[in-house]
């Protein structure tokens, strides 16, 4: 099969390999906005398609058997081209499941629908905040005078962010112990994350310290094609065959 997995997540890794060694072409997709990516299996192109007709030329001209989408659940807009170009040419769509996290007993979270409101809401729910949103996520917060941020990127943010901000520059995963000792060390009274699933370290010491979240929804997904099939990881070897 000549599979094209929409990637970077870790996700993405792990099938890239799984499908590699099963036999199949995988070619994996980098949105390209990381310097230095973690690199699956297989092949690698980096950089957009241009829109949807882009990625309809893709799949034509590379006579693409299947395409997987194993995004970051905030990657809207590259789910929703890919929908659009498989369902014009009929090409099959696997959709990863990545569960969205659901509050424990202890969890103190504000859901909310956008960086926008996150911003809105931020400052009367703390002034020292640990912001996981990634970098692109940070500028959202760049009037917020009177609050200090520590935030965690791969990679430094742009010019637009808060005037008080310290910058930890990392790459999971990360260990309960570790996010505890750093959202002690830094006297963190809020945390504020995307509901990006996954491991979910930081939120379980926000419980312990008692911490406050608060919590960036996920964008609506794309519409399901007569041809698309929501998959776990464990499950797509089995579905491509």
């Amino acid at each position: 099969m000549r599979i094209l997995l929409l990637g970077g997540t870790a996700d993405a890794r792990r099938l890239a390999t799984l499908l590699t060694e099963a036999g199949h072409h995988v070619v994996s997709s980098l949105a390209g906005r990381t310097r230095d990516p973690l690199l699956p299996a297989g092949a690698v192109r980096i950089g957009g398609f241009g829109g949807v007709d882009g990625l309809a030329a893709y799949l034509r001209d590379k006579r693409i058997d299947v395409l997987i989408d194993a995004t970051h659940p905030f990657a809207a807009t590259m789910s929703e081209h890919a929908a659009a170009a498989c369902g014009a040419l009929r090409v099959p769509r696997l959709v990863v499941d990545r569960p969205g996290w659901t509050a424990s007993p202890g969890d103190v979270w504000h859901r909310v629908a956008s960086l926008g409101d996150a911003a809105a809401l931020l400052p009367r729910l703390g002034r020292r905040v640990f912001l996981t949103t990634g970098r692109q996520g940070i500028a959202a917060f760049a009037d917020l005078d009177e609050c200090w941020f520590l935030a965690r990127s791969v990679e430094p943010p742009g010019a637009v962010a808060p005037q008080r901000l310290e910058v930890l520059l990392d790459r999971g995963p990360f260990t309960v112990d570790g996010e505890r000792r750093l959202m002690a060390g830094h006297r963190i009274d809020v945390l504020v994350t995307k509901d990006s699933g996954g491991p979910d370290a930081k939120l379980v010491a926000a419980r312990e310290l008692g911490i406050p979240v608060l919590m960036v929804n996920r964008p609506p997904a794309p519409a399901l094609g007569p041809l698309d099939r929501v998959v776990g990881v464990e499950a797509v070897p089995g579905e491509i065959g």
